[in-house]
């Protein structure tokens, strides 16, 4: 498997997963023109999506899923409570998504098993995600308001582990948000902080897991040399600086990368 983050934060979460023969988008948050100018980027014509995974309904992890899944004419896969959200009705073939099942794309050896775990998040049902195809693993956890032991153990043995950083507490409680918001972000149904995200991160922590991609980072309440320093900290004490740390980005994609 192969994967390329496509882009992440508040202004619209997409990653590619090549998977076999198979090409699954990851969330479709960003709008028409940037999406569509990020897969032109990525060599990635009509016809060549074949599944699109949307994690919860919030507009910056949902808002192209069904424009791209019916311009592809892809499978489009997602928490049964969304599936009649107007950003995912486009898609000819909308399938539910369970929660805390197993689901599988495909049949044999290359077949692309999903595991689902429910995460907690203003937005009802919220899903992490471990994709598991010849052995390798993906998982992916993002808008996630607390550490879960649980879901340490539903994303366990990552080859390379998607997660989000979202903010500093800190710069988060000092920045120019209202209240409210800084509330609603620290809150149990928010966001993880860059220590939060060090607490999962140990608990996902196995001998297979070679790349960290941080996620999501707030533009004004995080930065990449913070969160990224916070991830690497955690990893040395765990005897483990051979694991490479990236930051995904808002304005550009990253490089694929082997999983």
């Amino acid at each position: 498997m192969r994967l390329r983050v496509l882009a992440s934060g508040s202004g619209g979460n997409a990653s590619l997963l090549w998977a076999g023969d198979r090409l699954v988008l990851l969330d479709a948050g960003l709008p028409v023109t940037a999406m569509t100018e990020r897969l032109l980027e990525s060599r990635v014509g009509m016809k060549a999506i074949d599944h699109v995974i949307v994690t919860h309904g919030h507009l910056d992890h949902s808002r192209t899923a069904g424009v791209i899944a019916k311009r592809q004419g892809a499978t489009l896969h997602a928490p049964a409570e969304i599936l009649e959200h107007r950003s995912l009705k486009r898609a000819p073939e909308r399938r539910p998504l369970g929660v805390g099942v197993d689901e599988v794309i495909g049949e044999g050896a290359d077949a692309l098993a999903i595991k689902t775990a429910l995460v907690p998040h203003d937005c009802f049902p919220t899903l992490a995600l471990r994709l598991e195809q010849h052995g390798r693993v993906l998982s992916l956890l993002t808008d996630c308001g607390e550490p879960r032991e649980d879901l340490g153990k539903a994303l366990g043995g990552a080859h390379v582990l998607l997660i989000e950083a979202n903010h500093d507490v800190q710069l988060l409680r000092e920045g120019p948000y209202p209240q409210s918001l800084k509330d609603r972000v620290l809150g149990a149904g928010g966001h993880l902080s860059n220590d939060q995200m060090a607490i999962m991160l140990r608990r996902l922590l196995n001998p297979h897991l070679h790349t960290v991609v941080l996620l999501h980072l707030s533009a004004k309440n995080n930065r990449p040399e913070i969160a990224r320093r916070v991830a690497m900290e955690a990893l040395e004490q765990a005897g483990r600086s051979d694991v490479r740390v990236l930051c995904a980005e808002q304005d550009r994609p990253l490089e694929p990368l082997d999983i």
